[in-house]
């Protein structure tokens, strides 16, 4: 696990330093123990520290001026106010310059602990936001292959290695996990990253039409074609034609896609002369083309010409580790798009997003995180902005999933984490459900 977390404590009353201290290291924390105002600062200045716990009545220096001066130093540091009789309005007076909570004397255990953990979370969130948007600054503009778990890392690396041949190219994912994506990547890194790049979706087309769509035809080849037009074989010579759900096409159309990937010719509708075009081909589906196969629906010659390099591009539900950063991005961009500043995300509100199944994979969360901007009213996205079934199948579920090839450790953290949200921080109770004690809760804690 983790270092335990620093709190630096600033009291000038030796008895109340010293009690603190012992409850809190008792707690597992690393306890940093100050004597006034300015001693605090100084430590500040000097060392990493978790969380600020100070008194507001101190000669010299007083709590709100140590906050002041902290937050000038390091605006991430969460900072707790104890108060003495007659100090509360001070305290509320704190809150408005950035304290996360207060607790009035004489300090009761639980209440600290409680709130100190709260605002530890609340740093741990601000910290793991700004670490996401840090990352984010590391992709170009252009380029929205986000994620940086090692299915979906494999996947990019076997894109960018096979950009530079001139193979034909089958990406296979689910709906919404970017295949069109990573064709624009091949494409871009390409040696014909200079030539046309055509697109064409087959399952869009309806079957009547895609053949004309593909080879182009010629005046009169049938009812409407008043004029010859050229077929996206020959529009894109010498660059990159780009075939979504190339698994919707009939058997007979098969057959003349089959020709062109091997010699390269073709003729439009209505058409004698042969035509040759120089293309490279990246074909994409969400369909299981080897089960096509099988059954006759889809060409077995055709699928190993299609099948020279095969790329499958992970769900969502199976690079989980992503979704925070994917998150992030999206909330970048719409933030852009609606004139807004959210900060954000709650830890809640991320812990549904991480959850969450995701069928609709990549574009049901673009679609999500735009909902939830247009909704939020505040700095963070909380989880009333998120689409209500995300909310109500999050508590439904009951239980914790990982993605293959978690770490144990991470995963023993998030099952703590899980169930001290489950007991509203009793550690006794999330002890039992663990199975453990809670003496080892409190040590990993």
């Amino acid at each position: 696990m983790d270092k335990p977390l620093k709190v630096l404590i600033a009291d000038d009353n030796q008895a109340e330093l010293e009690a603190l201290s012992k409850i809190l290291s008792r707690a597992g924390y690393q306890v940093v123990e100050t004597k006034n105002g300015r001693e605090a600062l100084e430590t500040i200045k000097k060392e990493p520290v978790d969380l600020l716990l100070t008194d507001l009545q101190m000669p010299h220096l007083n709590g709100q001026e140590l906050l002041k001066l902290a937050k000038a130093l390091r605006p991430d540091l969460e900072t707790v106010m104890i108060t003495g009789l007659g100090t509360v309005e001070q305290a509320v007076d704190a809150l408005k310059s950035g304290a996360y909570d207060f607790i009035e004397k004489p300090v009761k255990k639980t209440g600290l602990l409680k709130v100190i953990e709260k605002a530890l979370e609340k740093q741990k969130l601000f910290r793991e936001n700004r670490k996401l948007l840090l990352l984010l600054e590391e992709y170009r503009a252009d380029d929205t292959l986000i994620g940086s778990s090692p299915n979906f890392l494999q996947a990019l690396e076997l894109a960018e290695q096979v950009a530079q041949s001139d193979a034909t190219v089958l990406v296979q994912g689910e709906s919404g996990t970017g295949k069109e994506l990573f064709a624009n990547l091949i494409q871009r890194k390409s040696s014909r990253k200079n030539g046309p790049f055509v697109k064409l979706n087959c399952a869009a087309i309806p079957e009547t039409l895609l053949e004309a769509e593909l080879f182009g035809h010629e005046k009169g080849a049938f009812t409407g074609a008043h004029n010859a037009r050229a077929g996206r074989f020959e529009l894109a010579h010498l660059g990159t034609l780009f075939l979504d759900e190339v698994g919707d096409m009939s058997p007979a159309l098969q057959a003349k896609f089959l020709r062109v990937l091997e010699s390269g010719e073709f003729e439009r509708i209505g058409g004698t002369k042969t035509l040759k075009s120089d293309v490279r081909v990246l074909a994409a589906t969400n369909t299981d083309l080897e089960a096509k196969v099988k059954v006759k629906a889809f060409r077995e010659d055709l699928y190993y010409r299609l099948n020279v390099v095969r790329i499958f591009i992970p769900v969502l539900r199976e690079r989980r580790t992503d979704i925070g950063l994917l998150a992030a991005y999206f909330l970048k961009n719409y933030n852009l798009k609606n004139k807004k500043s959210i900060q954000g995300f709650e830890a809640e509100a991320l812990r549904i997003l991480e959850n969450h199944n995701w069928p609709g994979n990549v574009r049901e969360l673009e679609n999500a995180i735009e909902r939830a901007v247009v909704f939020c009213k505040g700095s963070q996205i909380t989880p009333r902005d998120l689409p209500p079934e995300l909310a109500a199948a999050s508590q439904r579920s009951g239980y914790v999933t990982f993605a293959i090839g978690t770490p144990l450790a991470e995963m023993e953290e998030k099952m703590i984490q899980e169930a001290l949200k489950y007991t509203q921080g009793d550690k006794d109770a999330a002890a039992k459900l663990l199975g453990t004690s809670a003496r080892t809760i409190y040590r990993k804690i």
